[in-house]
């Protein structure tokens, strides 16, 4: 797996439980830009056209006009061992979008909030100087955090945590030599809203079904037919959900007990699938993906940053990028920061660090059986 984040690797205490935070925010924040921006890496590219296809949560209105075909709801089932004791804590993480537009001044003015709509054109291209800005859709992290809650009581009565992120306009000056503003980036964010259904159900002593179904209600205005590019914008994007638990233990659901394998049969895990993270043989953590992973899985040391496409290997990568020819890097570079930072990463990447991508074995594992 690519590189994630580049947090130190800091142990927290919380209730008594030690938890790795900077490895599992490593891992989720690996997954959570996965598709981000693929290879070419630029706005052109048709593949950068139709972006976000993992752990999209739609508006409801727009999954009933396309028949259920994109999914408004997400839902993430797992086993927990505890006591009366037993506390959990849920977060959902996600990708909201940001509508980049682009506009031009008509008339000379050197403060921003002067410059009325009227007086803005907008445009897809803007040349200034050396730079251009360009229409795009970028991404801003998003964390709903659930109230810590009791396992045995939710069995006892479920629970539902309603939710609303407001939108948001935010406009920024471009200005010439002179201190005129000539350009105007506008990042305007929707409105989200939608809710999290809690439930557990007791399987037997001490083993609880624990159930999370996030919803998507978000509105969308206007009355004509609902495009996706409009129903990204309320979407909650690259879905991950978050559980922690204390007085209690997760159970695998790729390798759990035999006693348990019923049990994990019946989970129904829907645009999702929870596997164990942190650090090996710890089962406080879990991470609830749309990508699939492995119990534990691990950010590669020898991978330097970002490159949000793990089908794709490190080298390979890096060595296309190298090859782009300058006007292909100069798009690459203007589309957002999050894809200029790769370019640059890339570009002066030390030899030893390159070589580093090359590749590494690990996990060998002696595997015992009778002789052909």
């Amino acid at each position: 797996m690519g590189r994630g984040a580049g947090e130190s690797l800091e142990r927290r205490s919380r209730d008594g439980a030690v938890v790795n935070g900077a490895l599992v925010d490593g891992i989720v924040k690996a997954v959570l830009y996965e598709g981000y921006m693929l290879y070419p890496y630029r706005p052109s590219s048709v593949k950068n056209q139709q972006r976000f296809n993992f752990g999209v949560v739609y508006p409801r209105a727009y999954s009933e006009a396309q028949h259920g075909a994109d999914a408004w709801t997400m839902q993430t089932e797992c086993l927990v061992k505890g006591g009366g004791d037993a506390h959990c804590m849920v977060r959902v993480r996600f990708l909201r979008m940001v509508a980049r537009s682009i506009g031009r001044p008509l008339i000379p003015v050197t403060d921003l909030s002067s410059l009325s709509e009227e007086n803005i054109e907008k445009v897809e291209r803007l040349e200034i100087g050396d730079k251009v800005l360009r229409v795009w859709q970028e991404a801003v992290e998003e964390v709903i955090e659930v109230a810590k809650f009791n396992l045995p009581a939710l069995a006892s009565q479920s629970m539902q945590w309603s939710f609303r992120v407001s939108p948001k306009r935010e406009r920024e000056a471009v200005r010439n030599d002179d201190g005129l503003i000539v350009g105007v980036i506008q990042r305007d964010k929707n409105a989200l809203s939608g809710t999290i259904d809690l439930a557990a159900e007791r399987v037997a002593p001490e083993l609880f079904k624990l159930t999370i179904h996030i919803s998507n209600a978000s509105q969308i205005d206007g009355d004509g037919p609902i495009n996706r590019e409009n129903a990204l914008a309320h979407a909650l994007v690259s879905t991950h959900t978050i559980l922690e638990v204390r007085g209690g233990e997760f159970v695998s659901l790729i390798d759990p007990p035999d006693a348990y394998r019923d049990f994990v049969a019946s989970c129904q895990n829907v645009g999702t699938w929870p596997v164990l993270v942190g650090t090996p043989g710890e089962r406080d953590t879990m991470l609830s993906s749309p990508i699939i992973l492995y119990d534990y899985p691990e950010i590669a040391p020898e991978s330097p940053g970002d490159l949000f496409d793990g089908a794709e290997i490190d080298e390979i990568l890096s060595l296309r990028i190298m090859t782009m020819t300058e006007e292909e890097k100069r798009e690459m570079r203007e589309s957002d920061d999050r894809t200029r930072q790769i370019l640059e990463r890339t570009e002066s990447m030390p030899d030893e660090q390159f070589m580093k991508l090359h590749g590494a074995l690990r996990g060998l594992q002696s595997v015992k059986g009778e002789a052909p």
